[in-house]
């Protein structure tokens, strides 16, 4: 079952989701905060004093998080590349781009500018904390010294981590752009760079491995069997992630081989604009059951319309409503050409969230290539691939 997540807010213009995974980390970070690090770091304070101090840095943390993430966003809305939405999930976080860098210098750029926010975040609690130390006068600046402190060290960490070279952390994009510049090919560079984002994960999980193992037998803090847990978790993650990544870039490939033309419907039946919704959908919806027509006036393609512009429209005024008044008006985003890969229709379709394109050839209407084809195409080939 797939867990929900809630949107909290916007920046950039980018919706803010929050992940159900999210308050598992969160109580879990206010937790160990507010009984470890806290009571030893400032003692003699009360616990709901504690828990309080917890639950903020904790949310500072996340804060962190979202900011390196918009990092990566600024620079990619710079390069014309829509964000769908920014998620705050068990591991952090991620920005959805709903297309891939342009060019290699693209791609080094976006995946640079998220460790550079978290390092000048960590320089800037580490500024702050120097100049705390130097005017401190009483116990109560202890408090946000300690929370700088904190803060700065794992923005320094979280920038190191993602600097690792395994795909799909930033610096697995790094390498990618640079495999992409040296090779000239974005799927070989995807294939490569997300191999060695395996071999991480796998290290990862061994390393976490020799820690338990060492907590156990006493070589280790017995404390260590938890952070040896989480480095097997992050391990896991990361190889799944590159695992995942290594697929979707061979199946894309494929797409990117495959012409318009391979994947169309051909028999095509087209509505006329004057015709009323109440025929549309009882005459060519129902009988046919497609979920959209192209909208022909004189033989000449002047729009589309799907169930997505009928539905809004009141039953009651379906005899009253006209085809044209509701239609997506012709546009050149809303045509393809059918020798144009197969990659861009969908990636067009996901820029503009439409389900269907029309083909068109020398000013005619030849075919229809529709979001659920590719889809189908897609399941097809990777079972294949198995």
């Amino acid at each position: 079952m797939q867990l929900p997540s809630w949107e909290i807010g916007r920046a950039l213009g980018i919706p803010i989701r929050v992940h159900a995974s999210w308050f598992l980390v969160f109580l879990l970070v206010t937790w160990t905060l507010s009984t470890g690090y806290l009571p030893e770091s400032l003692p003699g304070l009360s616990p709901e004093r504690y828990w309080a101090m917890g639950g903020i840095a904790a949310v500072l943390l996340f804060l962190s998080v979202l900011l390196h993430e918009l990092g990566h966003s600024y620079v990619a809305l710079h390069y014309r590349i829509p964000i769908e939405q920014i998620t705050l999930f068990i591991f952090g976080g991620v920005a959805h781009m709903r297309k891939e860098a342009p060019t290699p210098r693209a791609e080094f750029l976006i995946a640079v500018a998220g460790p550079a926010v978290s390092f000048a975040l960590g320089a800037a609690c580490f500024g702050f904390v120097a100049l705390a130390e130097s005017i401190q006068q009483q116990r109560g600046l202890h408090g946000l010294i300690m929370l700088g402190a904190l803060l700065g060290m794992v923005n320094v960490q979280l920038g190191l981590f993602n600097l690792i070279p395994g795909f799909p952390l930033d610096g697995g994009r790094v390498l990618r752009a640079g495999l992409w510049a040296w090779g000239k090919d974005f799927y070989r560079a995807t294939k490569q760079a997300a191999a060695v984002g395996l071999g991480f994960g796998v290290m990862l999980g061994l390393l976490g491995v020799a820690v338990i193992f060492g907590a156990l037998s006493g070589a280790l803090p017995a404390t260590m069997v938890s952070n040896g847990g989480w480095v097997i978790f992050i391990g896991m993650f990361l190889f799944a992630a590159a695992l995942a990544s290594r697929r979707q870039a061979a199946l894309r490939q494929s797409l990117a081989t495959v012409p318009v033309r391979d994947l169309m419907v051909r028999t095509v039946t087209s509505i006329p604009p004057n015709c009323t919704l109440d025929e549309a959908v009882n005459q060519y919806f129902r009988s046919y059951g497609y979920g959209g027509f192209p909208v022909l006036e004189d033989g000449q393609l002047v729009g589309l319309v799907t169930v997505l512009e009928v539905q809004p429209v009141p039953p009651a005024l379906w005899p009253w409503q006209r085809v044209r008044q509701v239609m997506r008006p012709l546009s050149p985003s809303l045509v393809v050409a059918p020798d144009v890969p197969v990659i861009e229709a969908m990636e067009r379709m996901a820029r503009e969230r439409w389900d269907r394109l029309v083909v068109m050839q020398d000013g005619q209407v030849v075919g229809l290539v529709t979001h659920s084809a590719i889809v189908h195409f897609l399941q097809l080939r990777g079972s294949s691939n198995h």
